[in-house]
Order: C-alpha cells, then structure tokens, then sequence
C-alpha cells in the first residue's frame, strides 16, 4: 500500500530489448502537472530507445494543477523551507522508480524546467551521484548551503533570455554559486526564448542527457 503522500505520474517505458539502461525523471514547474512534460519525453524517446521516462505531478493541488511547494513569495528563507519539505517526498520516488528497474542512482538523470529546477538541484546534489542534471528556466535555492550536498553530477542549465518569470541572471547567480562549489557546471542561454523550452533548448538538453548517461555506461 502507497504511503498517502506518495509521487504519482505518467510513466514511459523503454523501447529497446531487455532491461532498461537508464531513468530521466522529468519535474514539471509551478502550476502545471507531470502530464505537461511527459509529451517531450515521446519526441527524445527514438534517440533513447533503452532509457525509461517518468514525469511525477507535484504533491501540492493548486486549482486543477500541482506545485512542488509554495510559491508566493520570493523571500529565500520560504523557497528553502519549501523546497526543504518537499524533497522527502521526491526522494521516495526516487528511490522506488531506480529500485523498480533495478537501477542505481548513477543511472538517473533529473531534468527540471523552473519549479521543477530548483527542485532537481536540491534533492539532486543530496543523494548518491546521479549521472546528471538539467534545469530549465530555473535556479537553486539556498546557495549558502552547498556544504551540506552528497555528490557533484554533471550540471546543465538552459535559460532563455527573454524569461520574464525567471530572469536569466538567476541562472547565471547559480551557476556561479555551484561552481565555486566545486561542481561541473554547463550553461546554454537560448536567443529570444521566454519562460519556456524551444527545439534549440530540447537539443542542449538532449546532448546533456546522451553525455551523461554515456559516462555511466554499463561495463
């Protein structure tokens, strides 16, 4: 039986033979539901026949949409309090969709677009390595608590420069704030694209992705 709080979403399974080589978790943002991210996974799944896709809807209802926490305020303090509380819930499904292949946590990528971002970069950086991380039109939440992660995976963020939700300068105030870290830090900032993902920024994604798993493969 399903703890009550336990992550649900649309699933796409692999295509190829045999087991499944790898698992993208796809985190939707603020008002929206798994279902809205699940359709990008259909048109990258012919280039990653192996690969399992998994899109899990927000724990909070908001209207007929989910949300991973709270948004109503940009105060730093309540975007770590609930990033902080939802992770627990992230990280559970985490772990039942690798065990449910039978995977292991390097063979995980997360790819988060704005919510979704900032909730990839926190649950992410505090489990056993993954093989990666991708974040959309998002940015990371608590810098100053960097000392606290588990791992330093591959990361990619894509902004556009036109995002009038999530300025890009965000991405870039993250990105430093991870490099000093110490961790592996790509960006791409797409020309003309607002508070969404275009073809161009799929294709950073994608190349991420295919890097990614590739450093993990299976001897």
């Amino acid at each position: 039986m399903k703890p009550e709080n336990a992550l649900i979403g649309p699933r796409l399974d692999h295509v190829g033979t045999g087991p499944a080589a790898g698992l993208v978790v796809l985190l939707h943002g603020h008002r929206s539901s798994g279902n809205d991210l699940i359709h990008l996974a259909k048109q990258v799944q012919p280039m990653l026949p192996d690969v399992a896709f998994v899109a899990p809807h927000g724990p909070e209802a908001i209207g007929g949409a989910r949300r991973w926490f709270e948004l109503s305020s940009v105060d730093p303090a309540v975007i770590w309090r609930g990033v902080s509380g939802a992770s627990p819930s992230l990280d559970r499904f985490l772990d039942a969709e690798r065990d449910r292949l039978r995977l292991t946590d390097d063979r995980i990528v997360l790819v988060g677009f704005s919510q979704g971002t900032v909730m990839a970069l926190h649950t992410g950086l505090r489990r056993r390595a993954l093989a990666g991380i991708v974040g959309y039109a998002g940015f990371l939440a608590g810098p100053d608590h960097l000392a606290e992660i588990r791992s330093r995976p591959p990361i990619t963020l894509i902004h556009g420069d036109r995002d009038g939700i999530v300025p890009v300068q965000a991405m870039n105030a993250s990105a430093a704030a991870l490099k000093n870290a110490g961790l592996p830090v790509k960006t791409h900032v797409v020309p003309g694209l607002g508070h969404s993902i275009n073809l161009q920024a799929m294709a950073a994604g994608m190349e991420a992705i295919q890097a990614a798993l590739l450093l993990n493969t299976r001897h």
